[in-house]
């Protein structure tokens, strides 16, 4: 069994990577997004933390947790944010290492976050590997696909890592800034045809 990690930028394409890695090798995709979601629900093991942190006042009408609400919250207060990361963190990372248990018998485990090397994933995965796209085709593709504006794209990008930290602390880098998307499709059979983890028939 491999574990992959995948991460970069916002823009960069990462939904299209896992879905070649799904749809070509067969690969089980954990995306740590929809796995922090999934603690956050009633019966999660992060709905009463976030509940006592915050108050019944981020609850909607059914009694599921206002994700903007709690956004906006950590948004003007850092302290608040930091608590968050603390209650979250620590509950994704722990539901990640049981959903790898139980696919144990995949060739190919591919664990995807915006924050995995701040996360500290390498942890978890045998490798990290970095989807790299220019700043240019980034911001056509959230301008097209997403409707942000200039500045809310300026924001993201400036609270992510830069390109020089995330090819520093990952071990192999991903070009998928091409309209082409075969030429990344190409990268990712070789990197992975090195390793040993063939296509699926």
């Amino acid at each position: 069994m491999k574990i992959l990690g995948i991460t970069g930028g916002v823009g960069c394409g990462k939904s299209t990577v896992l879905l070649y890695l799904q749809e070509a090798y067969g690969a089980f995709l954990i995306e740590c997004d929809q796995v922090a979601r999934s603690v956050q629900e009633r019966g999660g093991v992060c709905y009463a933390p976030m509940t006592d942190l915050f108050g019944e006042e981020i609850l909607l009408e059914d009694g599921s947790i206002n994700r903007r609400a709690v956004a906006q919250r950590i948004f003007e207060d850092p302290v608040s944010r930091e608590k968050l990361n603390e209650i979250v963190h620590p509950a994704v990372k722990g539901r990640v290492r049981e959903l790898i248990l139980e696919h144990a018998d995949s060739p190919l485990i591919v664990i995807e976050a915006a924050l995995l090397l701040e996360d500290h994933y390498d942890e978890i995965c045998d490798e990290i590997w970095y989807i790299y796209a220019d700043e240019e085709t980034r911001r056509w593709r959230l301008k097209t696909s997403r409707g942000y504006s200039d500045e809310r794209i300026t924001d993201m990008m400036a609270s992510q890592l830069t390109d020089e930290q995330f090819r520093e602390q990952t071990d192999l880098t991903i070009d998928n800034s091409s309209e082409n998307i075969e030429n990344t499709y190409r990268q990712l059979d070789h990197a992975l045809a090195r390793r040993n983890i063939s296509k699926r028939l």
